[in-house]
């Protein structure tokens, strides 16, 4: 952070800027221009934390993207089948169960399995070939949402949320007054919170084990150079294997994680798959914090866009991907 503000410190001054703005938003009493400009403050509010908690969405999916295709240089266009499919696993689970945390559980492993198996079968006897990865991998994710379609058909699911994450919570923010003078607070579901605390504390840890564990250490050496590696005595191979099992286990427990507080059905995997495509562009592959800064700019942007701009909010994220690439194309947080 500190190497950025010296490097840009223009570019810095106005992100400062920005955050100072929307705080002020967030905590003053809007008069009515502000409303006249904005809107209703329950409405920018709603927008600015379902913007968030998508990020958090976006984050989980995206972070195992980035491990696969940004440090281990392997293109998985699969990926977003693997968030579908640990979707309805976990749907499947917590139906037969009741459980939320044992679909939450079984869906990674699940999902994660079947990563190591895309991993031993696929992609260890392909690496380097970009191109045959990326038609495999596509040819899988049209198999995969077959599959799905034919087990589950093309209805909507959702996955249930637990009694002890229904409802909503009161934050403090004031969102009008009424006519006694009283402050109208606002509530916000508490699953949405608990997922975006869940998705902070899965960002940090991920952080500290590639940049302060052995284990860290040894799989970007082995990205870097995996010959020198190998003749230490490393299993290489055997890392890769859990990296990308990891990496697609995220994918399975965002499937979850986003059935719960949106859907599943056909069509999600594609969705999912080029939002993490974005993600990852805007924040520079292979970092963590890029993932988390990619999905924080693409889950404000379809929100706010879907709020203020419906007609365009398609073409917002694409807009911002575009603009990155033309002025930072190794992506925001690359090398980090």
């Amino acid at each position: 952070m500190a190497d950025f503000i010296t490097r840009r410190p223009i570019w810095s001054l106005l992100i400062l800027i920005a955050v100072a703005l929307v705080l002020w938003l967030v905590f003053a009493l809007w008069t009515p221009g502000m409303e006249a400009m904005f809107g209703r403050k329950r409405v920018f509010l709603s927008a600015l934390f379902n913007g968030i908690t998508l990020g958090a969405l976006y984050f989980l999916v995206a972070s195992g993207f980035t491990l696969i295709f940004g440090l281990m240089r392997n293109v998985n266009l699969a990926h977003g089948s693997l968030y579908l499919f640990g979707g309805y696993i976990g749907y499947s689970v917590g139906h037969l169960t009741g459980s939320w945390l044992v679909a939450l559980v079984v869906a990674f492993l699940v999902v994660a399995l079947a990563g190591v198996l895309m991993q031993v079968l696929l992609f260890r006897w392909m690496e380097g070939q970009d191109l045959r990865q990326t038609l495999v991998t596509i040819a899988l994710s049209i198999i995969v949402a077959d599959l799905l379609l034919w087990s589950y058909g093309g209805d909507t699911f959702q996955v249930t949320t637990p009694d002890w994450l229904s409802g909503p919570v009161t934050l403090p923010f004031i969102v009008g007054m009424r006519s006694s003078g009283e402050a109208v607070m606002m509530t916000y579901p508490f699953v949405r919170i608990a997922i975006l605390i869940g998705a902070i504390i899965v960002g940090v840890a991920m952080w500290l084990a590639l940049n302060r564990t052995r284990i860290g250490m040894l799989v970007r050496a082995g990205v870097d150079d995996r010959d020198i590696l190998s003749a230490t005595g490393v299993r290489v191979q055997l890392i890769f294997v859990m990296v990308f099992a990891f990496g697609a286990g995220l994918a399975g427990l965002a499937g979850v994680v986003g059935g719960t507080f949106q859907s599943l059905q056909p069509g999600e995997d594609t969705k999912i798959l080029l939002s993490s495509l974005v993600v990852v562009i805007v924040g520079g592959m292979g970092s963590i914090p890029g993932a988390a800064m990619g999905a924080l700019i693409v889950g404000l942007a379809e929100q706010f866009g879907s709020v203020y701009m419906p007609t365009y909010a398609v073409m917002l994220t694409f807009i911002i991907m575009v603009a990155v690439l033309a002025v930072r194309p190794q992506g925001l947080a690359a090398g980090r």
